[in-house]
C-alpha cells in the first residue's frame, strides 16, 4: 500500500479496484484500518482509504496543531494529487465532517456523500447523557485531558475494547490501532482531535466551519446522501434525535438502518455498512 509525499510530511492510503472513486474517511482513533471488513464487501468502484495526518501509518509532522484545518489541507492536497473526481465521499466520525467540509468547497467533484456517526452539527452539552458530559469535560480540562488520553491511553483503549463497540476487537486488530500510537508524545493527534468536538459554541472556528458545511448540505438537492444509522448503544453520536436533525436539515437524504452498533460501527457492521453503501450507489448509477 503507498505512501505519499505531500505538503511536509506523508499519507498513507489503501487502494483497491477500478472505476468511480469511493473514498472511505476515518475518525478519532482510528484509521483506515478501521475499513478492512467494509471494503471487500462494496463490490466495483475504485476504493481509497487514507490515514488522515497523525493518524495510523501516514506522518506526524513536528508542531502541527492537528486543527480541522490542518486535517482539511491534507486531506485537500491527497486528492487533489490523485486528480479524483466524481467522488463518492463514505464518512465515519470526524471522516464525515471531512467530507462535508470538502464537499460544501468542491460541490462540482462530487456524486455523493455516504455517512454513519459523524459530526454532523454544534452540539449543546445538555445533549449529552451524564456520562458522556463528563467523559468530554474531562478530555477539555487541562492536565486531566492529557492523562486520560496522552498518559493512560484511555480514548484509544476505550474506543475499541468497551464503550465505542458492541464487541471487542481482535488482538490482533487491538494492535494494529494502537501501534501507531506507542508514546504519549505520539497520542497528541488524538487529544487533538478529541477536544476539537463542537460543544457549547466551542470550539468557536470549528462551529464557525461546521455551520458553513450545514449550509451547504441544507442546499445540494443535485447530491445524493445517505445516512446510516444504528441502535443498542449509548456511545452513539447519530441518535435517533440527531437522525431526526438530519432528516429534517440535510436535502436528498435517504435514511437506512445498520443495525446494532457501537460508534465505531464499522467494526459491528462492516458488511451491512458496506451493502447499503453498495445498494445507494448503484441504484442512483454513481458508480
Amino acid at each position: 500500500m503507498p505512501h505519499m509525499q505531500l505538503l511536509d510530511s506523508s499519507l498513507y492510503y489503501q487502494e483497491s479496484g477500478h472505476g468511480a472513486p469511493i473514498v472511505l474517511l476515518h475518525g478519532n482513533p482510528g484509521s483506515s484500518h478501521l475499513w478492512r471488513n467494509v471494503i471487500p464487501s462494496l463490490g466495483r468502484g475504485r476504493v481509497l482509504a487514507p490515514d488522515l495526518i497523525g493518524m495510523g501509518r501516514s506522518g506526524k509532522p513536528e508542531g502541527l496543531a492537528y486543527s480541522f484545518d490542518d486535517h482539511a489541507r491534507y486531506l485537500e492536497a491527497w486528492i487533489d494529487a490523485l486528480e479524483l473526481d466524481g467522488v463518492i465521499l463514505v464518512g465515519h466520525d470526524w471522516g464525515g465532517a471531512l467530507a462535508f467540509d470538502w464537499a460544501a468547497r468542491h460541490p462540482h467533484r462530487v456524486s455523493g456523500i455516504a455517512f454513519l456517526e459523524s459530526v454532523v452539527k454544534p452540539m449543546a452539552w445538555e445533549e449529552l447523557s451524564p456520562q458522556a458530559r463528563q467523559r468530554w469535560e474531562t478530555v477539555r480540562t487541562p492536565g486531566a485531558g492529557e492523562k486520560m488520553v496522552l498518559e493512560d491511553n484511555m480514548f484509544l483503549l476505550g474506543a475499541f475494547t468497551r464503550g465505542g463497540v458492541l464487541n471487542a476487537v481482535s488482538d490482533a486488530d487491538m494492535q494494529a490501532y494502537l501501534e501507531p500510537f506507542p508514546t504519549p508524545q505520539s497520542r497528541k493527534p488524538i487529544l487533538a482531535w478529541a477536544r476539537q468536538l463542537p460543544l457549547g459554541g466551542e470550539p468557536p472556528e470549528i462551529v464557525t466551519r461546521i455551520e458553513a458545511y450545514d449550509a451547504w448540505l441544507a442546499s445540494s438537492a443535485d447530491v445524493p446522501k445517505l445516512l446510516i444509522t444504528f441502535e443498542g448503544s449509548p456511545s452513539l453520536l447519530i441518535d435517533e434525535r440527531m437522525a431526526q436533525w438530519c432528516a429534517a436539515n440535510i436535502a436528498s437524504l435517504e435514511v437506512v438502518s445498520g443495525g446494532q452498533a457501537g460508534h465505531h460501527a464499522p467494526e459491528d457492521c462492516p458488511h451491512e455498512i458496506a451493502a447499503a453503501v453498495g445498494t445507494w450507489a448503484d441504484r442512483l448509477g454513481l458508480r
